[in-house]
């Protein structure tokens, strides 16, 4: 059964980065507000029933792996080891997630195309930062819990790193950086923030 069920997921593993795949070069060629959730289906060879069961809207293509993300981020915080400092637990969790964006994200050239779509669209541009504040939110409130800190002091950390990373990696892939550039660029403003002093 659990081979089954392993062969299953890689399937739809396979499915949904199909799916992106095919969004990307479409959003690509002709632009976000030209292709349909129907153009998008065809090009990756699936109906598009199969389509919603992957992705709700063209615009969840768009932000996918955004939620994984925080997930992976938020396991690092709830699994840390005893005695372990929340600069430390931090700077995992952000390796971790700076890891997954770099495989899925960076390397399949996402990252790069929303943060274009996202500054020619407000609606994009809105989504987009809002998934930034919606993580610090869920970031700040679990370092909270977990190290007992003060409201403002997790809010203030966790607002610089994300912010920093995020507005890094933003520059990066606007100059045109390559994915390895762009998570190394991530990598040095993690440590820039997570100084002794944090």
């Amino acid at each position: 059964m659990g081979c089954m069920t392993g062969l299953r997921e890689r399937k739809k593993q396979r499915t949904r980065q199909t799916l992106i795949a095919a969004a990307v070069r479409l959003f690509e060629e002709r632009g976000f507000d030209a292709v349909t959730v129907a153009e998008i289906a065809e090009a990756a060879e699936v109906s598009t029933r199969t389509f919603f069961l992957h992705f709700q809207t063209k615009e969840d293509v768009l932000f996918s792996g955004a939620d994984l993300r925080v997930d992976l981020g938020l396991r690092v915080i709830a699994e840390r080891a005893p005695g372990e400092h929340h600069r430390e637990v931090l700077a995992r969790a952000m390796a971790e997630m700076i890891t997954q964006s770099w495989e899925d994200d960076l390397t399949s050239g996402l990252a790069a195309l929303r943060i274009r779509l996202a500054a020619g669209s407000p609606a994009l541009g809105a989504r987009l930062y809002r998934q930034y504040g919606l993580a610090q939110e869920d970031f700040a409130r679990a370092l909270r819990e977990a190290y007992e800190l003060d409201e403002v002091v997790a809010a203030a950390l966790v607002g610089a790193l994300v912010g920093a990373v995020g507005a890094v990696a933003v520059a990066s892939l606007r100059r045109g950086d390559t994915p390895d550039e762009c998570r190394a660029a991530m990598v040095r403003a993690t440590g820039m923030v997570l100084t002794p002093e944090s």
